[in-house]
């Protein structure tokens, strides 16, 4: 008797958490064209079955399609918070950067010596414009250093969606309201933004 009550329990987990993840991949597909409702809370279920959801993906799917949905769905969440937010950083990947980049590299990410090479010299000139302390980092050990240094509250990211949304959940640990705008293209060099999608977010993120 105690066995098979113990099995109706685990095949009702079974089925309340396949229902529940089916939902929250379905209103974070539907985010990346209108405003949903709830969108914090099927974020938080994504994140909590994120690697099993992930392994699906993996044989079935695209893993980076999971990624873009959910940066999306917590963009949507975090907005209200964002605004709020008064301690901002800029956080960008190394690999926009020019090849012969003379900047050097410290523990808090790449030190741009603003030489005009690439978009980072512009990037970092609107960010003081916006409010925001800017750095370039060359993965997520630079980050920790960064987030012990900066008592800040908020992060706009520029990343890939894989990236963004790793980033995401590790700065919610941190108490960090964060805001995730994609690269036009994956890799480790070369990578490009949508510059006037970046300033358009800066600019709606204001207070």
């Amino acid at each position: 008797m105690m066995y098979d009550i113990i099995g109706i329990v685990l095949v009702a987990i079974v089925v309340v958490s396949s229902a529940l993840i089916i939902l929250a991949l379905l209103i974070s597909r539907i985010s990346l064209n209108r405003q949903v409702w709830l969108a914090g809370i099927f974020a938080d279920i994504l994140d909590f079955f994120y690697l099993p959801i992930k392994s699906v993906f993996h044989r079935y799917a695209d893993t980076r399609t999971l990624d873009t949905w959910m940066v999306s769905l917590k963009n949507m969440a975090n907005r209200d918070a964002f605004v709020k937010t008064e301690h901002r950083l800029l956080l960008v990947p190394h690999c926009m950067r020019s090849l012969d980049c003379p900047a050097p590299s410290t523990r808090f990410g790449i030190e741009c010596r603003l030489c005009g090479k690439c978009i980072f010299s512009r990037m970092r000139e609107d960010a003081e414009r916006f409010g925001y302390t800017m750095y370039i980092v060359a993965g997520s050990s630079y980050i920790r250093h960064i987030v012990k240094k900066e008592s800040a509250d908020g992060a706009l990211l520029v990343a890939c969606n894989y990236e963004l949304n790793k980033v995401m959940r590790s700065l919610k640990r941190k108490n960090i309201v964060t805001y995730g705008v994609p690269l036009l293209n994956d890799g480790c060099y070369n990578t490009e933004i949508d510059y006037e999608n970046l300033i358009d977010v800066m600019e709606r993120l204001r207070e």
